[in-house]
């Protein structure tokens, strides 16, 4: 198993991309500032962009200093496919996807 770190900004980008076939386990966003925020996560398949149609969650709410984790749903990902995200203020959070190769 392996992990992957990044910090979340306003402009959706990509958290975590596969090499080869992969599996998440657990994706962790952390909310280190004081302040409310919330948080969008897309599963954007190889070659494609960050969309309404490849959104998964929409506006979570992560409270001030909280995490919010996301270890119900395991997601199957290809070669080059990738988790975005972004968060409504910068600097205040930070993501952690726990993957595996398959």
């Amino acid at each position: 198993m392996a992990i992957k770190n990044a910090n979340v900004t306003t402009v959706a980008s990509s958290i975590y991309t596969s090499t080869g076939n992969s599996a998440t386990t657990t994706m962790h966003f952390c909310n280190y500032s004081g302040a409310a925020i919330t948080a969008n996560i897309w599963v954007v398949p190889n070659g494609l962009t960050a969309n309404n149609l490849t959104m998964i969650y929409s506006n979570i709410a992560v409270t001030g200093t909280n995490t919010v984790v996301i270890d119900t749903e395991k997601l199957i990902l290809g070669n080059g496919d990738a988790v975005y995200a972004n968060c409504s203020a910068n600097l205040s959070v930070s993501a952690t996807v726990s993957y595996i190769g398959i």
